[in-house]
């Protein structure tokens, strides 16, 4: 790889930014494309590349008479738990088996500890505060799962002036309803809060922390994929 080309590539993957590497295998040529730049590219290759960046999948590719391979650098996919409970117990190793990383936020102590969540990002900052320092984008999730308005709210009003690809949280229909008033009250318009997943998870019958956790996880799983261009 050119030395330029891959100072590119290298920065765009500090920033943690979506960025694709077209090498034709035959002929000469090689690019670096994202959503924004294409390096003068073919226009039938960098349509492929931005799909394969939004399919999240490395690929060979054979079309117009050449062959190429586009290996995707996208960032890891996260998962930004906020309330450090029985579900988000379960929930972290389900998401980690799945390919994501998983930050644990709540500012009680005595609940996001190394011991309850062993190798785990633990941010014992407020809600607000910790998303903000953790950086939101299209490639996160944030699930709220405290029941407690002063944190979950917190979490929620950062998540939806955000780009995360899924909002989620924990509680009845009721106590949804009640959530949506409030964040109506911090000026939140009805077209962000009804990104809201309330009550979270697919509806498969869950009762336990695990079950629900399964369930969260599995909602988060068909919303992404959902996302995903054809």
């Amino acid at each position: 790889m050119e030395k330029g080309l891959l100072a590119s590539l290298n920065l765009r993957r500090e920033k943690k930014m979506p960025v694709a590497v077209v090498t034709m295998l035959k002929d000469p040529g090689q690019w670096l494309i994202d959503s924004d730049e294409d390096g003068s590219a073919p226009d039938h290759i960098v349509g492929n590349a931005r799909v394969a960046l939004a399919e999240d999948k490395s690929q060979l590719v054979n079309d117009e008479g050449g062959s190429y391979f586009i290996h995707v650098y996208n960032p890891p996919l996260r998962i930004v738990v906020v309330g450090a409970v029985h579900i988000a117990q379960a929930l972290a190793p389900i998401a980690a088996a799945v390919g994501y990383e998983v930050a644990i936020v709540d500012p009680r102590g005595a609940f996001a500890t190394e011991d309850r969540f062993p190798g785990l990002e633990i941010s014992n900052e407020w809600p607000d505060e910790a998303l903000r320092k953790l950086g939101l984008d299209d490639r996160c999730a944030v699930v709220t799962l405290t029941h407690d308005p002063k944190l979950d709210d917190a979490a929620l009003e950062v998540a939806l002036a955000s780009e995360v690809f899924y909002v989620g949280s924990l509680g009845s229909k009721k106590t949804h309803g009640a959530r949506l008033k409030r964040l109506e009250r911090l000026g939140i318009d009805k077209e962000a809060m009804a990104r809201i997943h309330g009550p979270i998870g697919l509806p498969i019958g869950a009762r336990s922390p695990a079950e629900i956790a399964l369930a969260i996880m599995s909602q988060i799983t068909q919303v992404r994929h959902s996302q995903e261009r054809p």
